[in-house]
């Protein structure tokens, strides 16, 4: 496929925004979804530095919980943040036809968008793969998408041939890069050009994502450190690197102890130490060990105003 291409010096748009935040999703003692929780920190991560919020993705453990409750905490959070804030639904299916039923419950919720994950398990071909989003994408057309590729979690990877054959359904707008590579945007905006808004799935690649055409972040980080990750993006945006690289060299230990063990096990323990009691992983996910806990400890107490 021939190269898409760049305008110079233009910026792709940012339809949800700069920072979204993958949110977690708080369960009580019982083990329950506390929605009554998950609207106050979403009220939270608003008023530090979310422009979107990102709902039953990876950070918001959809694979332990069921449709109906992921339903209850998208319309608990719609209700507390109304319109401040852009509301991504996580609607991926290894199931094609579950993943349609998901994106148009989004749609029928008033979603601002959703985040539809590669299938995983199955490891599809890129054949495979295009019907799939080809579906979900016609399923809802008025409701933007947001193709998420991590293949350290699903087993294969969308290429980004197939990404610019898929942009020929009007409403797939952005890619979440969760490879763990800049070379992956760099891929995209060659195969894509600057229409599709390529956000950084890996807080600690923010910065060098942006140098490269990344457009923002879906973050786990802002969930303790929104409002420097928006001063990081913005002074990025403005010229000012050098602020931009001082605000990602303080955050760069913060990202790495979110990551020292399966997400999202270290950024709730990061929030109960923090004062959000948003209870433990499900099984088959456990609550952090003590050696995490006094990493993040350590990491908090460095970030925290003396």
């Amino acid at each position: 496929m021939a190269a898409v291409p760049l305008t110079p010096g233009a910026p792709s748009p940012a339809p949800f925004g700069r920072v979204l935040t993958a949110m977690v999703t708080p369960f009580s003692a019982s083990g329950a979804v506390d929605l009554e929780l998950a609207a106050r920190l979403a009220v939270h991560l608003v008023d530090h530095g979310s422009d979107g919020l990102v709902l039953c993705g990876t950070t918001g453990e959809s694979p332990t919980l069921s449709w109906e409750e992921q339903h209850q905490l998208f319309s608990a959070v719609k209700g507390a943040v109304g319109s401040r804030a852009q509301l991504l639904a996580g609607t991926g299916s290894n199931c094609t036809a579950e993943a349609v039923e998901a994106v148009q419950e989004a749609a029928a919720l008033g979603a601002d968008g959703a985040l539809v994950v590669v299938p995983y398990y199955n490891k599809p071909p890129q054949d495979g793969l295009e019907a799939h989003f080809r579906a979900v994408a016609a399923a809802a057309p008025e409701l933007p998408l947001m193709l998420y590729n991590i293949p350290g979690r699903t087993g294969c990877s969308l290429s980004p041939e197939t990404t610019a054959r898929l942009m020929s359904q009007p409403n797939v707008v952005s890619f979440k890069a969760a490879s763990g590579t800049t070379e992956e945007v760099s891929a995209l905006r060659a195969a894509c050009g600057d229409r599709l808004a390529i956000y950084s799935g890996d807080d600690a690649l923010t910065l060098p994502m942006l140098a490269v055409g990344a457009v923002g972040v879906v973050s786990v980080a802002s969930h303790l450190a929104g409002d420097q990750i928006q001063r990081l993006v913005q002074a990025f945006l403005a010229g000012d690197l050098a602020t931009a690289l001082a605000v990602h060299e303080q955050l760069l230990p913060l990202c790495k102890a979110l990551f020292c063990t399966t997400n999202p096990i270290p950024v709730k323990a990061a929030l109960e130490l923090s004062g959000w009691a948003v209870g433990a992983p499900r099984l088959p996910l456990l609550s952090a060990s003590n050696d995490v806990r006094d990493r993040l400890n350590s990491v908090l107490a460095a970030l925290r105003p003396t």
